[in-house]
């Protein structure tokens, strides 16, 4: 059963358009013709989801096969979904559920929703959808579930999941591994089979259980050293990571109404990088390389951009500059649509590799940001990381930019890497000022460096996994870089919170443990912890939720930092008390040890160990970690002696009956990412001597492990010729006609906002192929002109747009051509042909006519609500009706009302001098309302016209609600408007 959502989406609703799923590209497939049902849901909000490339991808995929219809749904903003929270069903006393986009159906209607899982804190949004939905948190409950019928499998991708699923493991029914573009469609067929054979929940989980890439976590059992084992033998002992060939195609797709965060059509040009960057986690697990071939991506660009009308597009890599074909594809592209007032942007890019072939393809009329990440602030600290960026590449990299007209350049920096020291630290800054001084700008205002400063957290899967960082540090270092950029002109600097920095690594280095207090952290009222909005909150939750577990001993040593790789002994103490500081982080995670006693009591139990000559245990960590170095602990560890030329080996757990603490299990050792442990083992030792590696793409193998059967090799595209520039666009400010057109707004498409329409009509045009003209200047526009703003939630028979032409076009054909590309509910009633020298619609309007519908509220008196300051002075009968009051408003001289305006000043207005004209069309019997006020009718609907002119002097419905309660002396409400014409004033 449908939700009834336009019920919902009342006015207090913001950005409603955000839940219609009317969008252009939105696939609405016959329910009753599908055999499996599936929701792609995105735990952010809208804005955020629907512009995310893998959601788009993965969407249009599944709706492209036959018999699977793929639905779509976003965590609902606060407003909305505390209305779903509060608002009863038909016939029920529950909640509203929460609803797929397209179908509006409840989300426990569909078999299969597939949630996207991109970074540690993103499960607890998860929970809430799973909350809204009303379906049981996890797949022990639902799996026994019993009171709305069979629930439907619950699942998640996407980086997270893939890297470390642990913590989140009881949430899901089965995790995917890797890229969805091919695992999916298995998945669909499985589910369509066991339908056909209606086969058991735990039957159907069994058979997704063997196709590669589906990790089930209820089939596998987490060992006292915290690795995690089959507890049966259908289901394999390692689960591999998917891999598949990007395909451009499916990247054009979604138009939504409303701004996004990535407003624009984007398309990925190479999966997978080779570098080698050793806190680079995506780097890890997404290879191999693949390029996509050239052909491809300009054929999907030029394509995607006639059918979506966006006028910007996006090339996607992790690191674009590194395929080589960009240069030409860019400029191929370039040329291509030249005509089209389109600009290109691109992600972060190396600074190593950005040269004036690059420079020529960005931006276009509209020049946009440029980012680099340099990482670290000194040459030492960058060969530690595998950056592969000299100074001098840096310093060119940032010239050019500057040389072809940037004055305002991104970088990024991190804070707390492995062996980093104060030097280094400052080195930043350092690096920052000889930028500018070798930079510097002629002729033009002065070179801009917005800089953010992250926090450094391990992630599983790279070298840099066994690590413990400390987020006392990270805040005496920010403290220490803010000492150096006071005073330092021409840059901006942002430093991510370390209290996010602190939870992402808590729980994304965890077990299985973790569940309950992320659960616990979610009924706290952590969510949407990423956004600095909801920052004070989540972290209050968190650590509330870490306390009540029995586990604030592992994270108050992430606030400490227990073990720093580049610590080294010089003199050996068994002595536990000093041992301690030897000993991993919770999560930095190799392997967890036995729910010590106590557990969940709130008491932070006793570890293994603790009051003998044996280092405690926390978290699983072993004792095989570098001693200690004399004076360590300062902040500033040195690197071990003999750094760069050949450091001894890490040590092992010699004397203490554990193994060597590389050797211990770690939470997601079950998972086969491709990249061999031993080989992290030897790419960290490389970072102990400041060793670089080569990217593997370009060179020599590097021996991670992945490359063979399973996952397929590096696929390389060589540079191509650069076509010859055609030149920039240069915009076609030629006005060879001016068409007006009478258009409505009706339906669902009331809930567009007024900007989001202007950018509406924007992409018709270009999806229209219409020759519009274009405004001169740095940012040229083009010249379509909206005679009025429409309220939000108002519909319309009677708005006004311009539209000005490079050469004339018949009127019929410019009608057919824009109502074929126009939305239904965005209907034409008139174009006509206008002067060019007239006035515009916007310079001529006069006045407006409004339908409303009204009803009574109550009396003012009794609510407390009259104003005497701004009360009308006249006096009706109290056993007055609608047509009295109309009356009386019509022989009124005066109903004064304080305005404020935009820059706060008031003046008093005389709202009946712009009211031209007010009647009654019909009044109608409310029974809730008769009884109480004798002869008055509930409800009524007025026809009224009143000034609207582009100097401010405006009558709005709400002020016709004003007048009606001074005359009543009631509560009015305002129940509907619409608007069914604007009036022009000729002369």
């Amino acid at each position: 059963m449908a939700v009834k959502v336009e019920e919902l989406l009342t006015a207090e609703i913001n950005q409603p358009a955000r839940y219609l799923g009317n969008e252009l590209g939105a696939t609405h497939k016959p329910w009753d013709a599908a055999s499996v049902r599936w929701v792609l849901t995105y735990p952010e909000v809208y804005e955020v989801g629907a512009s995310n490339l893998g959601h788009i991808i993965l969407y249009n995929i599944l709706n492209a096969l036959p018999r699977q219809l793929c639905d779509r749904a976003y965590l609902p903003a606060a407003d909305l979904a505390a209305k779903l929270r509060s608002s009863p069903r038909a016939a029920l006393t529950t909640k509203t559920p929460l609803f797929a986009v397209e179908s509006r159906r409840s989300l426990t209607e569909f078999d299969i929703l597939g949630f996207s899982l991109s970074y540690e804190l993103g499960a607890t949004n998860i929970l809430e959808m799973l909350d809204l939905a009303g379906i049981p948190l996890t797949w022990q409950e639902r799996a026994t579930n019993r009171q709305n019928g069979q629930m439907p499998l619950i699942f998640a991708g996407g980086q997270t999941a893939t890297s470390n699923p642990e913590p989140y493991a009881d949430f899901f029914d089965f995790i995917a591994l890797g890229d969805g573009e091919e695992l999916l469609p298995e998945i669909g067929l499985i589910l369509a089979e066991g339908k056909t054979n209606n086969l058991s929940r735990e039957a159907l989980l069994l058979d997704l259980a063997q196709i590669p890439g589906v990790y089930v976590p209820q089939f596998y059992d987490m060992a006292a050293d915290g690795s995690v084992h089959p507890n049966r033998p259908q289901v394999p002992e390692r689960i591999l990571r998917r891999v598949a060939t990007p395909i451009p195609a499916y990247s054009i797709g979604l138009v939504p109404y409303v701004q996004t965060v990535h407003d624009r059509l984007t398309v990925e040009i190479r999966r997978g990088c080779t570098r080698g960057c050793r806190f680079c986690q995506p780097g890890m697990l997404t290879r191999p390389a693949r390029d996509v071939e050239p052909q491809q991506v300009v054929e999907a660009i030029e394509q995607g951009m006639q059918a979506t009308g966006h006028s910007e597009f996006s090339l996607l890599s992790l690191s674009c500059s590194d395929y080589l074909a960009l240069p030409a594809v860019g400029m191929e592209i370039k040329n291509r649509l030249k005509d089209k007032n389109i600009s290109l942007s691109l992600p972060s890019q190396r600074v190593d590799r950005f040269d004036d072939n690059i420079a020529d393809i960005l931006g276009g009329t509209r020049q946009g940001g440029l980012t680099f990440a340099p990482e670290a602030g000194t040459q030492r600290m960058r060969d530690i990381v595998n950056k592969g960026l000299t100074n001098e590449e840096l310093l060119r990299g940032v010239k050019t930019a500057v040389d072809r007209g940037w004055d305002k350049i991104k970088l990024y920096f991190m804070i707390g890497l492995p062996g980093e020291t104060d030097e280094d630290v400052v080195g930043i800054a350092e690096t920052v000022r000889w930028l500018h001084r070798e930079c510097r700008l002629d002729g033009r205002r002065g070179l801009t460096f917005n800089l953010t400063i992250s926090n450094f957290t391990p992630k599983p899967h790279t070298p840099f996994q066994w690590h413990s960082v400390s987020t006392a540090e990270f805040s005496r270092k920010q403290k220490l870089l803010k000492g150096e950029f006071r005073g330092m002109r021409g840059v901006k600097v942002n430093y991510t919170d370390v209290r996010i920095s602190a939870m992402e690594d808590f729980v994304g280095r965890g077990d299985r443990r973790l569940a309950a207090v992320v659960r616990r952290a979610w009924e706290l009222g952590a969510g949407m912890d990423a956004w600095w909005e909801s920052l004070d909150q989540a972290y209050k939750a968190w650590t509330q939720a870490i306390d009540e577990s029995g586990l604030t001993w592992k994270y108050r040593q992430v606030e400490s930092g227990e073990w720093n790789l580049f610590e080294k002994e010089e003199e050996h103490d068994t002595d536990a008390d000093t041992d301690t500081r030897m000993n991993l982080t919770a999560g930095a995670g190799t392997g967890t040890p036995p729910l010590p006693a106590g557990a969940g009591t709130g008491t932070p139990p006793l570890p293994a160990g603790a009051g003998t000559r044996t280092p405690p245990l926390p978290a699983g960590a072993g004792t095989g970690a570098p001693p200690l170095p004399a004076g360590a602990g300062t902040g500033t560890p040195p690197l071990p002696a003999g750094a760069g030329t050949g450091t001894p080996p890490l040590p092992a757990g010699a004397g203490t009956g554990t193994p060597p603490l590389l050797d211990q299990p770690l939470p997601w050792d079950h998972l086969d990412t491709g990249i061999d442990k031993n080989w992290l083992k030897i790419d960290l030792q490389k970072a102990l001597e400041a060793a670089t590696v080569p990217d593997c793409s370009f060179e020599g193998c590097s021996r991670c492990g992945v490359c063979g059967t399973d996952f397929g090799h590096n696929v390389v595209v060589d540079a191509l010729p650069i076509p010859e520039f055609a030149g920039e666009f240069v915009p076609n400010t030629e006005r060879k006609q001016r068409v007006r057109v009478w258009f409505g707004k009706v339906g669902d498409m009331a809930l567009v906002g007024h900007l989001d329409l202007i950018r509406l009509f924007d992409r018709v045009v270009r999806r229209a192929d219409l020759p519009i003209s274009f405004t001169g200047g740095f940012h040229p526009n083009p010249r379509i002109s909206l005679a009025n703003a429409l309220p939000l939630g108002v519909t319309s028979t009677g708005e006004i747009a311009d539209f000005e032409l490079t050469e004339p076009i018949d009127i019929e054909s410019f009608r057919e051509k824009l109502a074929a590309k126009l939305p239904e509910n965005i209907p034409i009633y008139k174009v006509e042909s206008i002067d060019l020298k007239a006035p515009s619609a916007n310079q001529l309007l006069e006045a407006a006519e409004y339908v409303i519908t009204v009803a009574l509220g109550g009396s003012l008196t009794e609510n407390g609500e009259l104003d005497h300051e701004n009360s009308a002075p006249v006096s009706v009968a109290p056993d007055a009706n609608w047509e009295a009051w109309v009356k009386t408003i019509a022989e009124t001289e005066a109903f004064w009302r304080v305005h404020t305006t935009k820059s706060g000043k008031t003046h008093n207005v005389n709202l009946r001098d712009r009211l031209h004209k007010l009647e009654l069309v019909e009044q109608k019997q409310d029974s809730s309302t008769s009884a109480r006020s004798g002869t008055s009718e509930g409800r009524a609907v007025l026809r009224f016209t009143g000034s609207c002119r582009s100097d401010g002097n405006l009558l709005k419905p709400e002020h016709i609600v004003f007048m009606l309660e001074q005359v009543s002396q009631q509560e009015i409400q305002l129940l509907q408007v619409e608007r069914s014409q604007l009036i022009l004033g000729y002369g």
